[in-house]
């Protein structure tokens, strides 16, 4: 049987429940949700990237060069790996490595890279695998030897242990295939900037404890390949549902969740390391915690909510209450004139459309709802025209507020997203007409102008069905037109409403859009009316359960 069982990489960094699931025949009948259009748009961006990469280093590296073609069945794509492989070639792109059945892996890897004595890994993705600062082991992106790496003054390694931990992987591959470079285990990594390669060294000791990538992996896939073998032998389980953060997205949360809350279980108001803790001091259910006095001593050391909270959520869940106040009185910055914020962002390509609402005293500037939009697909230089459009109608609202003596402050829901492409539209565009400077934009966010709702909808408020504005809005009333609204979905709509996939762009999705955004920053805004007003009567006090 266990020979029958193959992981890949992905595995020793996912849930270990998901690792059962996918490997307990009973789930045959039981089709895991589709993804999410964010997570399809993901990987399909990430394989644009792969692809680009490869054209690129196709013509600027030297050596011979085999690329495995993509759409050939595993199995082919792994013959032709052998071949390359047993031949020398000097760059492998898109490799299939040979099944190791006896440990039970399998894996591929973008890029497997000729030394004098071996073959190390080197991997594309999509992400950023650097920061400012010093100590990586750096180079060009188009010089893929590992001896011609150094320490590189202007960058360090930004922590990403998934990368590390697939080279991991790809290294014990290697070596059950007597391919890999003997004596030490490296492997490279090149960027969504894909300026340099990044080389990690998986024996260095820079893990928690002064473990190595070798080990941690090693650890861990010892692990998740018992918890697949028992699963797929239909032994005892040896990973039980629990809630964390991974399940949002996960494509098994309808059934854990089925699970969890026939159970009751904790994890449901608890999560993460505090809800393993709870069950072993034998607190395993809501209810259970529901019950225990909030004003004792804690009965673990707490990593996440303390202790009080923990029990007045459990309570709220109870009694299936969105939101209960943390304190006596809610309260939100107000001023003369306010303008509610949504920006609207496709992955990391770009903000095509930001959408304001103006309300309050009158400087001269109709109120009501205003958008900053592009509709050419991003990433495009248009998105500069829209972006310095908004900003220059927001820059005349805080003027003329200004100049009529007036107090002014804008509202958004969570700000890292806005502030993100804030940030990010100022270093793109820079010196572009209409774009302001990265200080003209920081003075404003760091001013008191700029008020986050998400924060103080942690500070002021307890929330038992999660913190989202999609969730804590119709607690104050507001419900969106679009039953559809979320995030998630304006993925697709995007895509249709710009042709991205090649079609007409369907201008009954560009309306679509519009309206979704509207209603995000009329949400925010009856959200913050309600906290002045009314969440005192509307929402029970935390101490009142």
């Amino acid at each position: 049987m266990s020979s029958e069982v193959l992981l890949d990489a992905g595995a020793v960094t996912r849930c270990r429940r998901r690792v059962h699931l996918e490997h307990d025949d009973s789930m045959r009948e039981t089709p895991p949700r589709p993804l999410d259009p964010a997570t399809e748009q993901r990987i399909a961006d990430a394989a644009a990237h792969r692809a680009d990469i490869a054209q690129r280093l196709a013509g600027a590296t030297a050596g011979s060069w085999v690329t495995v073609p993509r759409d050939l069945p595993t199995g082919a794509r792994g013959v032709a790996t052998e071949r390359a492989l047993a031949e020398g070639v000097d760059l492998i792109s898109g490799a299939v490595l040979s099944a190791d059945l006896a440990a039970g892996r399998r894996g591929h890897s973008e890029l497997l890279v000729r030394t004098p004595r071996g073959y190390v890994p080197v991997l594309v993705v999509r992400h950023r695998i650097s920061d400012r600062g010093a100590g990586a082991r750096t180079t060009p992106m188009t010089d893929l030897d590992p001896a011609h790496a150094l320490t590189d003054p202007q960058r360090k390694v930004r922590s990403q242990p998934r990368d590390q931990l697939r080279l991991a992987h790809l290294r014990r591959l290697l070596e059950a295939a007597r391919h890999a470079e003997p004596g030490r285990a490296i492997g490279g990594v090149i960027g969504l900037d894909a300026d340099v390669v990044v080389w990690h060294d998986l024996d260095a000791p820079t893990w928690p404890g002064g473990s190595t990538a070798m080990a941690e992996y090693d650890r861990r896939f010892a692990d998740r390949i018992a918890i697949a073998r028992a699963a797929a032998s239909g032994a005892e389980p040896l990973a039980e549902p629990s809630r964390i953060l991974e399940c949002r997205r996960c494509p098994w949360w309808p059934v854990c969740e089925a699970e969890l809350k026939a159970k009751r279980d904790v994890s449901l108001v608890v999560r993460g390391e505090d809800a393993m803790e709870l069950r072993r001091l034998g607190v395993s259910t809501v209810d259970h915690l529901a019950a225990m006095d909030p004003a004792d001593e804690p009965p673990m050391q707490w990593t996440s909510n303390s202790f009080t909270d923990s029990v007045i959520l459990a309570r709220a869940w109870l009694a299936d209450l969105t939101v209960v106040r943390r304190v006596v009185r809610t309260e939100v910055p107000r001023g003369d004139v306010e303008v509610d914020v949504d920006m609207e962002s496709f992955g990391d390509s770009g903000a095509y459309m930001w959408g304001c609402l103006l309300s309050g005293a009158d400087v001269g500037i109709p109120h009501g709802y205003h958008e900053f939009s592009t509709w050419e697909p991003l990433p495009t230089p248009d998105e500069a025209r829209s972006f310095a459009r908004f900003w220059s109608w927001f820059t005349e609202v805080r003027e003329r507020t200004e100049q009529a003596g007036l107090t002014f402050r804008a509202y958004c829901y969570n700000a890292l997203a806005e502030n993100r492409w804030l940030y990010g539209s100022v270093e793109r565009f820079a010196g572009m007409d209409g774009i302001p400077s990265r200080a003209e934009v920081r003075s404003f966010v760091e001013s008191e102008e700029w008020v986050d709702l998400f924060q103080l909808v942690s500070e002021q408020f307890l929330c038992a069905q999660g913190k989202g504005l999609k969730v804590i809005a119709p607690a104050a009333g507001f419900r969106w037109r679009d039953p559809e609204a979320g995030g998630e979905a304006s993925m697709g709509w995007y895509r249709d409403a710009v042709g991205m996939d090649g079609g007409e762009p369907d201008a009954a999705q560009r309306l679509r859009l519009l309206r979704y955004n509207e209603d995000d920053v009329r949400a925010t805004s009856v959200l913050r009316e309600w906290m002045t007003d009314r969440a005192m009567t509307d929402v029970p006090y935390m101490h009142d359960l």
